[in-house]
C-alpha cells in the first residue's frame, strides 16, 4: 500500500522531488564514513605506551575468536598493541586484580610489559582484531603458564 502511494505522488507534481530524494540518498550511501574509536597514549590501565622501537617495524594484524567461557592464560605483550572487538564482551584482568570489560565495536589498548589475561564471560564468542606495532623475531605475547588461572 505504501508502494502505491509513494508512486502515485511521485507520478505527480513531486515527481523532481523524489528524483531528487532518491539522488540525495544514493549519494549518502557512498560517502566514506570516518570514525575514530580511540586515541590514546595509553594502555587501558592508565599507565603510558612505552617509545617506539627502533629498527625496522613490523605490522601484525591477528584474528582472535574466544569461545564462551574460555579464558586465555596469563601474558604480557613486549610490543604496544590494540584492538577492536567485533563480537562479545571481553574481560581482561590485571595481575593487580584490575579488570577492563571491552564491549562490540569498542577499541582497546592493551597493556605492555604487563602479565593479564583476558576471559570471555559473555554469552556469545567474542571476535577481536588486534594490531602489534612489532619487529621481526619478536614475540607478540610471552606466556607465563607458572600463573595458574582462577
Amino acid at each position: 500500500m505504501f508502494l502505491v502511494a509513494a508512486t502515485l505522488i511521485c507520478g505527480m507534481s513531486l515527481f523532481t522531488a523524489c528524483k531528487k530524494s532518491k539522488a540525495d540518498n544514493a549519494a549518502e550511501a557512498q560517502q566514506v564514513v570516518s570514525t575514530e574509536l580511540i586515541r590514546t597514549s595509553q594502555s587501558w590501565d592508565g599507565v603510558e605506551l612505552p617509545d617506539y622501537l627502533t629498527g625496522r617495524p613490523e605490522l601484525v594484524a591477528v584474528k582472535y575468536v574466544f569461545p564462551v567461557g574460555q579464558k586465555l592464560g596469563w601474558h604480557h605483550h613486549p610490543v604496544m598493541n590494540y584492538g577492536v572487538l567485533m563480537q562479545g564482551e571481553l574481560t581482561i584482568i590485571g595481575l593487580d586484580g584490575k579488570e577492563k570489560v571491552v564491549h562490540e565495536g569498542e577499541a582497546v589498548v592493551e597493556m605492555v610489559g604487563t602479565v593479564h589475561h583476558g576471559e570471555n564471560r559473555g554469552d556469545k564468542p567474542v571476535v577481536l582484531y588486534m594490531f602489534y606495532l612489532s619487529q621481526a623475531d619478536m614475540p607478540l605475547a610471552v606466556q607465563h603458564p607458572e600463573i595458574p588461572l582462577e
